[in-house]
C-alpha cells in the first residue's frame, strides 16, 4: 500500500502505521482475524478482534480503489485525454464517489442530448456562450441556443466539484419526505405516521429509515428526497463562475449559462445526486442495523450453556401433539416420542415420568412456541407429583427455551445429515434441547438470519449482513474453543483456518480411526497442512489428552516454552496445568524474546491457571411468573421478570412468558437518559419490568425498566412472533430409544 494509505488509514482505524503494516503483512499471508489477535500480539501491538477487523476491511475499501483508478486511468488513456493535471487528481483521490465524479466526463455515454446538439455542429456556439461572446449569442436563434444550452448543461452537471457539491448538498440539507401511496390503503397499516412524514435526512434515525424504505418497497409510501431548488442553484453558480468568462459581466450570455445551469441541476445532477445520497444513506443505514444485529447475535451465541447434562427436549403443540425427544450430556438422541397434554394430561405425565425414571435427565428444555407456556406448566406440575410419589428420582430443572430458527434447522440439509430417519419434527426438539446444552455449539447450524435478533433484516443488504454474522459466529466460537471429538461439522467449519471442506475432512479421519489423542493428530487430516495447523490448533481442545495442553488455549507453538516454564518451577508439566498457585510463580520477565513479548506470556500464564475456561457465564435459568402464560393473563402495573430477546435502536424486546416479546421503549429503559439501547441491555439479560401497556387486538405489549414506570404511557411499537406449522403426526404414547426397541407408559406407582 502507498505511503498516503497508510497515513489516512491511522486517523480511520486508529492504529499506527506499524501496527497497521503488520496486520497487513499477516493477512497476506494467509491469517485469519482471531489468530492474529490471539497469537500475533506482539507482531501488531495487542489490538484486539475490532481494530483489526476495521484494518481489514479498510484495506480492502483502498486496493479496491487503486484497482479502479488503474481501470479510469487506461480508459481516459485509450480516449487521448489524460492531461498531467488530471492524472495527478485521480491518483491523489482516495474516495470512491469523488473519483468517479472526476471520470464522470470521460465515461462512455448513452446519446445525449448533448451529444446530439454536438452532432448537429453547436459546439463552437457552446463555447462562444461559455467564453462570453455576446455578439454570437445575439446572432444565433432560439433553438440554436437551446442546442448550444444542452453541451453547456452536460458540461456543468460533469464538474467534479459541481457534482461533489450538490451531492453534499443533498446528504447535508435535503428531507426525506413520505406520503401515502395512491390509492390509499382501505386498512390500517404500520406505516400510517409516515403517510405524511418529513425529516432531514442528515439526521434521521437508521431504523425509521428503514421503515420508510420498507413501506415504499410495499408500495404503502411514495419517498423522495427533497432540496432548496433556488439555493441549490444559488450556491452553484460560483463554481461554474470560475470556469466560465461568460458570468464575470452581464449580458446575454451569461442568461444563457445560467439557464443552462438550472437545466443542468433538474434534469442531470438532482435526479443523480439524489439516487447517489438515497443509496449512501440506505448502506449507513445498513450497517447500522448490521451492527445491532451482529451485536444481538454475539450475546445469544455467548448465552451461558447448560454444560454437559442430559435434557429431555419437548417442541410444544396443540392440535399434532408435543414432540419428545431425549439427549444424552453429551447431545446424543436417546429416543422419541409424542405426547398430548392437553387432550390427554394423564396419559401424557405418565410418559414424562417414565422417561425421566429411566434416562435421569438434569433439564427439561421447553420451546417457547405456541403453547409453550402451557406445556411448561405441565411439564412442572408432572415433576412435582412425581416428586411426591418417588422422592428417590432426581428432579429435572424445567427451562423455557427460544425456538427461533428451530423449524429452519430441522428441514435443512445439515438436519437432514444428522438425522435421516427422523421426522423434521424431532429433528427440531433435538435443536431445542440441544441449544439448551451448549447455544453456541447448535446455533452455527442455522442461518443467523432465521435466528430473530435482528432488525429490518430483510431489508439490508445480504452480502453485508451475511459477511458480518459469519464474522461474528467466526469469533464466538474461536473464542470459546472448541473440543475436537465432539464436534459437528458446522462447528468446526468456524474454526480459524478450517473451512467446511476440512471440517469435513476431520469429521470424516475421527468416524475412521477414533477421537483424536492429540493435536498433532490433525496434521494426518487429509488436505491439513501446515498452514492449516498453524490457524486452527489452538482453538481446538481434546478432553483428556495425554498432553494437558491440548485441552487448553495454549497454541503448540509455545508448548515447548511452556515445558520450560514447568522445569525452570522444578514440576511436571501435568502439575503446572491448572495449578494456579504454581503458575502465579512464573516471572514473564524471564521468557520475554524477540518472538514472545508480555501479552502472549500474560495469556499463557492465565490459561495455565484455567486451562480451557469457557469465558461465558454460569448458566440460570429464567423465572418466569406462574399466573401469566398468554397475553390475556397481562395486566397494566404488573411487575415480571423477563429475558431480554432483541436489542434495537429504538429500545429492547423482553420475553415475559407469554409468546408474545413486549417492547421496552428507548425512552423507557432507564431512569436517565439513553441514546443507545445496547449501552443499557444486551440479549439474554434479564430484566426487571413493569407492564405500561397492552394491546391483545393487535399483540402488542409496553414495558418500562424504571424504577417508577407511569402505567398508561405512550404506546410503543412491538413485534409479534410465531413458530412454522408441524406437520400433522400420528397420536402415540409409546417411546422410541434410538437403538431399538422401546416401552409402553406405566403409571407412578409402577415406576
Amino acid at each position: 500500500m502507498k505511503p498516503e494509505i497508510f497515513i489516512r488509514m491511522q486517523a480511520e482505524v486508529g492504529a499506527t502505521e506499524r501496527q497497521i503494516s503488520a496486520v497487513e503483512k499477516l493477512l497476506s499471508e494467509g491469517c485469519t482475524v482471531p489468530f492474529i489477535a490471539r497469537y500475533r500480539k506482539e507482531a501488531h501491538g495487542n489490538l484486539d478482534e475490532v481494530a483489526i477487523g476495521k484494518i481489514q476491511e479498510r484495506l480492502a475499501y483502498y486496493t479496491e480503489l487503486e484497482a479502479r483508478k488503474d481501470t479510469i486511468l487506461k480508459s481516459i488513456a485509450e480516449q487521448n485525454k489524460l492531461t498531467p493535471e488530471l492524472e495527478a487528481k485521480i491518483v491523489g483521490c482516495y474516495q470512491k464517489s469523488a473519483l468517479e465524479d472526476l471520470y464522470q466526463p470521460y465515461k462512455p455515454k448513452r446519446r445525449t442530448r448533448a451529444q446530439i446538439a454536438k452532432e448537429k455542429g453547436f459546439e463552437p456556439l457552446s463555447e462562444a456562450l461559455w467564453s462570453g461572446d455576446d455578439a454570437a449569442a445575439a446572432a444565433a436563434s432560439e433553438e440554436d441556443l437551446q442546442y448550444a444550452r444542452d453541451i453547456i448543461a452536460e458540461r456543468i452537471a460533469d464538474m467534479a466539484n459541481v457534482r461533489g457539491h450538490v451531492r453534499q448538498l443533498f446528504a447535508t440539507k435535503s428531507m426525506v419526505k413520505s406520503e401515502v401511496a395512491t390509492p390509499k390503503p382501505a386498512e390500517p397499516t404500520k406505516f400510517e405516521q409516515y403517510y405524511d412524514f418529513s425529516e432531514s435526512i442528515a439526521s434521521i434515525p437508521s431504523h425509521r429509515y428503514l421503515a420508510i424504505r420498507r413501506g415504499q418497497k410495499e408500495g404503502v409510501l411514495w419517498v423522495k428526497l427533497e432540496l432548496d431548488k433556488e439555493m441549490a442553484l444559488e450556491s452553484i453558480m460560483p463554481l461554474v463562475a470560475k470556469e466560465s468568462p461568460a458570468l464575470e459581466k452581464r449580458g446575454e450570455c451569461e442568461r444563457q449559462i445560467s439557464l443552462a445551469a438550472e437545466d443542468a441541476y433538474k434534469r442531470l445532477l438532482a435526479p443523480s445526486c439524489e439516487v447517489d445520497v438515497t443509496v449512501e444513506k440506505k448502506m449507513e443505514a445498513d450497517r447500522a442495523a448490521v451492527d445491532v444485529f451482529a451485536e444481538n447475535l454475539r450475546h445469544l451465541l455467548l448465552a451461558p450453556p447448560l454444560g454437559e447434562k442430559a435434557v429431555l427436549a419437548i417442541d410444544p403443540g396443540i392440535r399434532t401433539g408435543c414432540k419428545v425427544a431425549m439427549m444424552d450430556s453429551t447431545g446424543k438422541y436417546l429416543g422419541k416420542t409424542v405426547i398430548f397434554p392437553q387432550q390427554n394430561p394423564q396419559e401424557a405425565a405418565k410418559t414424562i415420568a417414565l422417561i425421566v425414571n429411566k434416562y435421569r435427565p438434569e433439564a427439561i428444555a421447553v420451546g417457547n412456541g405456541t403453547a409453550g407456556r402451557e406445556t411448561e406448566a405441565f411439564a412442572v406440575q408432572t415433576l412435582k407429583k412425581l416428586k411426591e410419589q418417588h422422592p428417590e428420582i432426581p428432579t429435572p430443572m424445567v427451562v423455557s427455551v427460544s425456538e427461533s430458527g428451530a423449524s429452519v434447522y430441522s428441514a435443512s440439509e445439515i438436519a437432514r445429515k444428522e438425522f435421516p430417519d427422523l421426522d423434521l419434527t424431532v429433528r427440531g426438539a433435538i435443536s431445542i434441547g440441544r441449544r439448551l446444552q451448549d447455544p453456541l455449539a447448535e446455533l452455527v447450524k442455522i442461518d443467523p438470519k432465521a435466528i430473530g435478533v435482528g432488525q429490518y433484516q430483510h431489508d439490508v443488504h445480504q452480502p453485508l449482513l451475511g459477511a458480518k454474522l459469519d464474522e461474528v459466529v467466526v469469533s464466538c466460537v474461536n473464542g470459546v474453543g472448541v473440543e475436537l471429538n465432539t464436534a459437528s461439522a458446522p462447528l468446526l467449519e468456524r474454526v480459524s483456518g478450517v473451512g467446511a471442506s476440512l471440517a469435513k475432512a476431520i469429521v470424516e479421519w475421527r468416524n475412521e480411526n477414533g477421537k483424536f489423542t492429540s493435536r498433532e493428530d490433525l496434521k494426518k487430516v487429509k488436505g491439513l497442512g501446515a498452514k492449516a495447523f498453524e490457524q486452527c490448533a489452538g482453538f481446538l481442545r481434546i478432553r483428556g489428552a495425554e498432553n494437558p495442553l491440548d485441552s487448553s488455549a495454549v497454541h503448540p507453538e509455545r508448548y515447548a516454552l511452556v515445558n520450560k516454564m514447568a522445569s525452570d518451577l522444578g514440576v511436571e508439566l501435568r502439575e503446572l496445568v491448572g495449578n494456579q498457585a504454581a503458575a502465579a510463580k512464573i516471572d514473564v520477565k524471564n521468557y520475554i524474546t524477540n518472538e514472545v513479548g508480555e501479552p502472549t506470556l500474560r495469556d499463557i500464564i492465565s490459561e495455565l491457571a484455567k486451562p480451557g475456561r469457557d469465558p461465558r457465564s454460569k448458566f440460570e435459568p429464567p423465572k418466569f411468573r406462574e399466573d401469566v402464560t398468554k397475553i390475556e393473563d397481562v395486566r397494566e402495573g404488573m411487575t415480571l421478570e423477563g429475558v431480554v430477546t432483541n436489542v434495537t435502536a429504538f429500545g429492547a424486546f423482553v420475553d415475559i412468558g407469554v409468546h408474545q416479546d413486549g417492547l421496552v421503549h428507548l425512552s423507557e429503559l432507564s431512569d436517565n437518559f439513553v441514546t443507545d439501547p445496547a449501552s443499557v441491555v444486551k440479549a439474554g439479560d434479564k430484566l426487571k419490568v413493569t407492564v405500561i401497556g397492552v394491546d391483545v387486538a393487535r399483540q402488542r405489549i409496553s414495558l418500562s425498566a424504571k424504577t417508577n414506570p407511569l402505567v398508561g404511557a405512550a404506546r410503543a411499537k412491538t413485534q409479534g412472533g410465531g413458530v412454522a406449522p408441524r406437520e400433522p403426526r400420528r397420536p402415540r404414547t409409546t417411546f422410541s430409544p434410538a437403538s431399538g426397541g422401546g416401552f409402553s407408559c406405566n403409571p407412578f406407582a409402577n415406576l
